[in-house]
């Protein structure tokens, strides 16, 4: 039976993961959004759900001086002796550091800080009770993988910082995962950036330190140079099922069109391992990971489709839901109007690089349909509610409800780098539905009135809010936001649902 790749589509980065029995827990990286690092879990590997997320209060996750981009890099996630350990960079913050569980739905500990600087940590446990401590460092022999031994307990860093290996001569060495499988210490990490020149090399050592043995046929994973709808793979991990085969997940990216451009952010792939006589892994189809594949001999556990309507009943938001950076205190609420989302603007707006009040969800389809039925009636100058799709502070696409001149406006507004433009129509009093239709190439904006007419707003292109051009890690949003005027003030925005609903059918639009 075949699988396809993404197994987590949208953007979810970093993947690493650990098992439990029959169970296997993944977490990917967050950035600057809010809750951070959420923990899926599966019983086959092929379907996951997620169950949380790692980070879920602003002591664990303060963002407010975390850049477009910046916030959480690259989580790993590891279990010993009862315990699950998350551990990642807060490089907006305060660096390296991790959290714990006995329960991985939560709640995690308070973050226990480690002084061994750079990015992308890990850990291992090793048999004689060590813990030893990887990143990715400028150290004393330049950007490479540095370790050291730490006391799990607090964090201590128990030797000094040494450098154990390089990599195979790519940019960027990062992502370092260490195991110990056989006897060997197989040290794994990726290369190139990740860019469409992404690979993942390993090497091996009888002691953990090294000196590390690179793989013969390294790089061990890359769709570089491929004519594939994958692209960009690397920064994987490595896992052993119960039935004693092997498996790794890590990232890639599908672009769209020509030049190729990618705008719904680095995924989760899955791709079987082998081992050749001579003890190195040899990932997916000689290398290479493909859209569809053959699945683990496991028994297929899918969990129950997600729903497409969320009519904001329950009295916390599902786990799909994510701030950008740290709410500002009374920015929403799910108390103030039952059975809605209330949004309230404040001087905060989404071309700054803060806090708006923003309630989004992953683009994690080519071809989808959004809507959103919102109560709105703006009462001053400036002031507006609506949908963003949203890639970071310099390049979105708003459908909106607003005021101007005193007069109630719906407005279809593009922002890309320095550029912006803006269509305004006259809106009726009354509630409205805010719809967005995604492909591929597209993104098409419209709104419907109390009334029952449709104002067709406009569309725009999905490369211009990809990665190639917007830069940076993340993918698109779409969000739920509402924006004060000038001076902050902001008639509340209610939302009384909200629509998400993939399509089959993948308009080449």
């Amino acid at each position: 039976m075949q699988y396809s790749n993404p197994v987590i589509p949208g953007f979810h980065p970093d993947p690493s993961i650990c098992r439990v029995n029959d169970d296997y827990y993944l977490v990917t990286s967050t950035f600057e959004y809010f809750p951070g690092v959420p923990i899926f879990h599966s019983k086959d590997l092929v379907h996951w759900r997620q169950i949380g997320h790692c980070l879920t209060t602003p002591e664990q996750l303060p963002l407010g001086n975390a850049w477009s981009s910046g916030g959480i890099y690259a989580p790993t996630i590891r279990y010993h002796d009862g315990w699950f350990y998350m551990v990642t960079t807060n490089v907006s913050g305060v660096g390296n550091f991790y959290v714990k569980t006995r329960n991985p739905e939560g709640p995690w500990s308070a973050p226990v800080p480690v002084k061994q600087g750079g990015i992308d940590p890990s850990l291992l446990f090793d048999n004689d009770g060590r813990v030893y401590f990887q990143s990715s460092c400028n150290g004393t022999e330049g950007h490479a993988i540095y370790q050291c031994e730490i006391d799990i307990e607090t964090g201590a860093m128990l030797t000094e910082s040494r450098f154990i290996w390089r990599g195979t001569g790519g940019a960027h060495p990062e992502a370092p995962h260490l195991y110990k499988i056989d006897g060997w210490y197989y040290l794994m990490i990726a290369e190139g950036g990740t860019e469409y020149g992404h690979m993942e090399t390993i090497a091996r050592s009888r002691q953990p330190y090294g000196p590390f043995e690179p793989c013969p046929h390294n790089p061990v994973l890359t769709n570089r140079s491929m004519d594939s709808s994958i692209q960009a793979t690397g920064h994987a991990d490595l896992v052993e099922t119960q039935d004693g085969s092997w498996w790794a997940v890590c990232l890639g990216i599908r672009p769209v069109a020509y030049p190729k451009a990618h705008h719904l952010g680095r995924e989760v792939y899955l791709a079987p391992v082998t081992w050749t006589e001579e003890g190195w892994p040899v990932f997916g189809r000689d290398t290479h990971i493909d859209p569809q594949m053959e699945a683990p001999e496991l028994p297929l556990t899918p969990w129950p489709e997600s729903q497409v309507r969320d009519d904001f009943n329950e009295k916390q938001l599902g786990f799909d839901w994510t701030f950008l950076r740290n709410p500002l205190e009374g920015s929403w609420s799910l108390e103030e109007r039952p059975g809605y989302l209330v949004l309230h603007g404040h001087k905060t707006g989404l071309c700054d690089a803060g806090a708006p009040a923003f309630i989004g969800r992953r683009l994690s389809h080519f071809s989808c349909s959004i809507a959103a039925a919102m109560e709105y009636e703006p009462q001053h100058e400036g002031e507006e509610a609506g949908i963003t799709v949203f890639m970071n502070e310099k390049h979105h696409y708003d459908l909106a409800v607003t005021l101007v001149e005193g007069r109630k406006k719906a407005i279809f507004r593009k922002t890309i780098g320095s550029l912006q433009t803006e269509q305004a129509w006259d809106c009726p009093e009354g509630s409205v539905e805010l719809k967005v239709r995604a492909f591929p190439k597209q993104i098409v904006a419209s709104l419907q009135t109390a009334q029952g007419s449709t104002i067709e707003l406009g569309w725009g292109e999905t490369h211009l809010l990809s990665t190639e051009v917007a830069g940076g890690f993340t993918g698109v949003f779409i969000a739920m936001y509402a924006a004060g005027s000038a001076d902050g003030q902001s008639a509340p925005a209610a939302f009384d649902w909200f629509d998400y609903e993939p399509s089959e059918q993948q308009d080449s639009r």
